[in-house]
C-alpha cells in the first residue's frame, strides 16, 4: 500500500504517517513535508525517487507526473488501466493526503505583492486532491486533519481497507475544498470587478441548527470564506441551549445597529426588528432605556450591549426573558446570576476588527441571489440640509440617533426618538402614514412624552400628512431623505408647526 503526503498545515501529520507505516503504508512525499516526516523518524520516498524527474521552475512542477498522477487515476477494475501502469512501471496510490495553503490568508498578507500572491497559487495541490477524490472507487483523499483519526480507524478495522462510504464523504469534502480554494483565488482576480460575470463566493458551515425559521425548514449557519469577520467569529457561547435560525438572524440585526452607535449603547432585536434602543452615560442606563422603550416587544428578544456587564446589570438582565444576550466582558457574579437562566443563551465577543464597509450584502430570490453594496454608515452632518426651523445640539444629536436607527428598521420605517431612546417604532408598513400612526400609538401606550420628540423617516413623506400626524402629536424636529414632489407641502406643514426638518438625500430602505 502506498500513500502520498504534501500538506502545508502539518498539524498531526507526522502521527498520521506513522499510523499509516504501522500499517505497512509506503509514505511518498516532497519538500517540507517530507523533511517533517523523516524528523519525525518516518522512512519516506521522496516524489523526485517515484518521477526520476527533480523539481523544476522554483518548485512550481513537483507532482506534475504520469509516475504520480497515473498511479491514483488509474480504474483497478478496469484491466486496461492495471496493464498500462504495470507496462510504464507506475505503482500505485491508495490514499492521497493533501491539504492547501488558505489563498484568503495570503491575500491579506501585506509583504505579498501580485507576484507574490500568484506563486501562493497551488497547482499541483489541488490537481493531487482532485485525481484522488475522482477516484475515490478505490483512493481515500483527506484534505483536513480532522480526519485523520476515522481513517486510520477504519484503516486498522478493515486491515489496510476502507470503506466506500467513507471514501466517498472524504471525496465530497476534497472536492468542495478545491472549488472553494478556485473561488479565493477568483474572487481576488476579481477584486476590481464590482459585479463580475461570474459570482463565486465560498461559505463554511460553522454551525449546524436545529430547525430553520420554522421547526419544518432544515438550517445550518455558514461564513463566508475571506470575510474579515462573521456573526460568531471570536464569540463565545458561555451558557444556555444552543443558538436557533432566528436567534442568529436578531443576533446580526442588533450587531448591525450597535456597531452603528457611539459610547454606551443597548440594541433589543425582535423579528429582525428593533424594538428599543439607547445610548447613556453607562451601559446601565443604556439597557434600562432601552427596556424602557417598549417592554412588552423586548420579552423574548435579543440584547446586544457594547459595554461590560457587571453585578447590577446582570440582575436586572436576569429578571427579564431574554432569548440571547451578547456583552464583550461579563463580571464574575453577574456571569453566575445569568447562567442561573439555563434557557438564556449568553455570549461574549472578544472581536477587535470592526465591521467590513465593503462588505456585500446577498438577497436570496426565485432561482438566484441579488448582491448589492451593504448599507453602511450615513451621511455626514455637513452634507445634510437644515431646510426649515433650527436646531439646538441636543435636537441633531437626537435626530442623527434616530437616523441610525430608522435604517435597521424594516420599511416603510419611522423613530421616534427623544434624550437618546427610542419612544415609538413603526415597521414594515406598507403605507408611510400607517407607519408614523403605529409609532405614535405605540410611544402613547408605554407612557412617552413626545413634546420635544423627534422623527426619523426612512424615506421622503408622499403626502403630507404623516408628517402632520407626528407635528400634532408634539415632534419638534424631523429627518428624512426629501425627494418627494411634495416637499415643499412637507416643509410647509413643519414651518408652520415652528418645528425643524432635516434632508439627508440618502434613502435607507430596508426589505
Amino acid at each position: 500500500m502506498r500513500a502520498l503526503i504534501s500538506v502545508y498545515d502539518k498539524d498531526r501529520v507526522v502521527e498520521f504517517a506513522r499510523g499509516l507505516s504501522e500499517l505497512g503504508f509506503e509514505i511518498v512525499s516532497s519538500g517540507g513535508t517530507a523533511t517533517v516526516l523523516a524528523e519525525g523518524g518516518l522512512a519516506v520516498t521522496t516524489v523526485e525517487d517515484v518521477t526520476g524527474f527533480p523539481e523544476i521552475l522554483g518548485g512550481r512542477v513537483k507532482t506534475l507526473h504520469p509516475h504520480i498522477h497515473a498511479g491514483i487515476l488509474a480504474r483497478r477494475e478496469l484491466e486496461e488501466d492495471v496493464a498500462i501502469v504495470a507496462g510504464h512501471g507506475i505503482e500505485l496510490f491508495d490514499l492521497v493526503c493533501v491539504n492547501l495553503y488558505p489563498f484568503e490568508l495570503a491575500v491579506d498578507r501585506p509583504e505579498l505583492d501580485e507576484s507574490g500572491l500568484i506563486e501562493m497559487i497551488d497547482i499541483g495541490g489541488p490537481a493531487l486532491l482532485r485525481a484522488a477524490a475522482k477516484s475515490f472507487a478505490s483512493v481515500v483523499a483527506v484534505c483536513r486533519p480532522q480526519d485523520y483519526d476515522a481513517v486510520l480507524a477504519e484503516l486498522w478495522a478493515g486491515r489496510g481497507t476502507t470503506t466506500l462510504e467513507l471514501r466517498r464523504r472524504l471525496a465530497t469534502v476534497a472536492f468542495a475544498r478545491t472549488a472553494a480554494y478556485d473561488s479565493a483565488i477568483a474572487r481576488w482576480f476579481q477584486r476590481d470587478d464590482d459585479f463580475p460575470e461570474t459570482f463565486v463566493p465560498a461559505f463554511d458551515r460553522a454551525l449546524e441548527l436545529s430547525y430553520g425559521e420554522n421547526p419544518h425548514q432544515a438550517a445550518a449557519y455558514y461564513a463566508e470564506r475571506g470575510a474579515r469577520t462573521h456573526l460568531l467569529s471570536f464569540v463565545e457561547q458561555l451558557g444556555g441551549k444552543p443558538l436557533s435560525f432566528n436567534n442568529l438572524n436578531d443576533l446580526s440585526a442588533a450587531r448591525l445597529l450597535a456597531a452603528e452607535l457611539d459610547g454606551p449603547a443597548c440594541v433589543i432585536v425582535k423579528h429582525a426588528n428593533p424594538c428599543g434602543v439607547a445610548v447613556a452615560e453607562t451601559i446601565d442606563q443604556a439597557y434600562a432605556r432601552a427596556l424602557a422603550a417598549d417592554p412588552v416587544s423586548a420579552y423574548g428578544g435579543v440584547v446586544v450591549l457594547n459595554r461590560a456587564v457587571g453585578t447590577d446589570l446582570g440582575k436586572a438582565l436576569a429578571e427579564q426573558f431574554v432569548e440571547v444576550l451578547f456583552a464583550p466582558a461579563y463580571e464574575a457574579p453577574a456571569l453566575e446570576t445569568l447562567k442561573a437562566k439555563q434557557s438564556l443563551r449568553i455570549l461574549e465577543y472578544s472581536e477587535q476588527r470592526g465591521l467590513d464597509e465593503g462588505e456585500r450584502d446577498y438577497r436570496r430570490v426565485l432561482g438566484g441571489v441579488l448582491v448589492q453594496d451593504r448599507d453602511v454608515g450615513t451621511a455626514p452632518r455637513s452634507e445634510l440640509s437644515v431646510v426649515c426651523g433650527e436646531l439646538a445640539e441636543s435636537g441633531w444629536r437626537d435626530l442623527l440617533f434616530a437616523w441610525t436607527v430608522v435604517k435597521h428598521v424594516t420599511s416603510n420605517a419611522i423613530v421616534l426618538a427623544r434624550d437618546g431612546q427610542t419612544v415609538g417604532i413603526g415597521a414594515g408598513q406598507m403605507s408611510r402614514v400607517d407607519a408614523v400612526r403605529i409609532a405614535i400609538e405605540k410611544a402613547r401606550e408605554l407612557g412617552h412624552e413626545l413634546d420635544g420628540a423627534v422623527l426619523a423617516s426612512d424615506a421622503f413623506f408622499p403626502f403630507v400628512d404623516g408628517a402632520q400626524l407626528a407635528l400634532d402629536a408634539g415632534v419638534v424636529a424631523l429627518i428624512q431623505p426629501g425627494g418627494s414632489k411634495r416637499d415643499a407641502e412637507v416643509i410647509e406643514a413643519v414651518s408652520a408647526a415652528g418645528a425643524a426638518m432635516v434632508f439627508t438625500g440618502r434613502r435607507h430602505f430596508r426589505h
